[in-house]
């Protein structure tokens, strides 16, 4: 039976620490391993990451991208005027949901924007979250109404930065200044 103070690691499994710059004697001393004497060959840190002595580094060879990414982009789904055209009968409700169930959008919890390309001939009651200035005319001219939603404003909570600090941007229920 084995006991646990005798058991030990299969031979060769442990490999010990080489000793350098012990001496000749060794077969790592004088250099110890590090080649001829210079910065590499001394104790520290060396030259920094990405250092090619003095050299113009090649990350600043490089082209660069302008520009910015904004943290918070509204990407909004369209649909056309042509589309709500063939899709609806005349009179009827083109809300975000019968959109979705005729496949013109994808997600009807995404913001929508009606575009005035193609041209309508029936009365509609369009909801979306936008409208271009000529669709809405469009769309009053042929004896419909536009009912414009509010776009679901993210708080500062809801951004990529305040969710790894944690907070809120808004106060507590209650609690106001």
């Amino acid at each position: 039976m084995v006991k646990q103070h005798e058991l030990k690691p299969p031979h060769g499994a442990h490999r010990h620490k080489r000793r350098l710059g012990r001496g000749n004697g060794s077969g790592r001393g004088n250099m110890a391993g590090r080649g001829m004497s210079g910065q590499k060959s001394r104790s520290g840190s060396g030259p920094r990451s990405g250092f090619e002595g003095g050299q113009l580094p090649l990350v600043l060879r490089l082209p660069t991208r302008r520009g910015f990414k904004p943290l918070v982009r509204h990407v909004y789904q369209l649909v056309k005027l042509e589309e709500l055209e063939d899709c609806f009968d005349a009179g009827s409700q083109v809300t975000l949901q019968e959109l979705a169930l005729m496949g013109l959008i994808r997600d009807p919890n995404k913001p929508v924007k009606v575009l005035a390309d193609g041209e309508l001939t029936k009365a509609l009651l369009v909801t979306a979250h936008r409208f271009s200035a000529s669709a809405k005319a469009k769309i009053q001219a042929a004896g419909g109404q536009v009912e414009e939603l509010e776009a679901r404003e993210e708080t500062e909570a809801e951004t990529p930065e305040a969710a790894k600090k944690g907070t809120s941007a808004t106060p507590p229920e209650g609690k106001e200044g």
